[in-house]
């Protein structure tokens, strides 16, 4: 489970340094500010999420059912929170209006949120 972890964990970082440097330079000339600012938003916390699934893959105390629940937690987290600001922030340039999957984006939130909980609490419960 370690080994997919980190290689999830790798895959999203190296997929959020190209999307940053996409919207740094090719994005920065069709979006709004705030447009571009909700995309950095999308950027910076897949980056994060990332760095989580690295410090997840070095937990050796937590079961291993914990781990892939906080995996998956983390994974469509990062997939509704950042997946939609991205779509959302890019409707002038595709033309398509995602409003309407807008609420996904705070489900997505939640999942990175609860992540981070079990993970911390399982950290609590099995250190002493």
């Amino acid at each position: 489970m370690n080994k997919k972890i980190v290689a999830t964990g790798a895959l999203l970082g190296m997929i959020a340094i190209i999307l940053g440097a996409f919207g740094a330079h090719a994005l920065k000339k069709v979006l709004t500010p705030e447009q571009l600012i909700s995309f950095e938003t999308g950027v910076r916390y897949q980056m994060y999420q990332a760095f989580f699934l690295f410090f997840l893959a070095t937990q050796n105390d937590i079961q291993e059912k914990t781990k892939r629940i906080i995996y998956r937690l983390n994974l469509f987290g990062i997939v509704y929170f950042s997946g939609s600001i991205y779509l959302l922030s890019t409707t002038r340039i595709t033309g398509i209006d995602f409003k309407p999957i807008g609420f996904i984006t705070p489900i997505g939130g939640l999942l990175l949120i609860v992540a981070w909980g079990i993970l911390g609490y399982s950290i609590l419960k099995t250190r002493k």
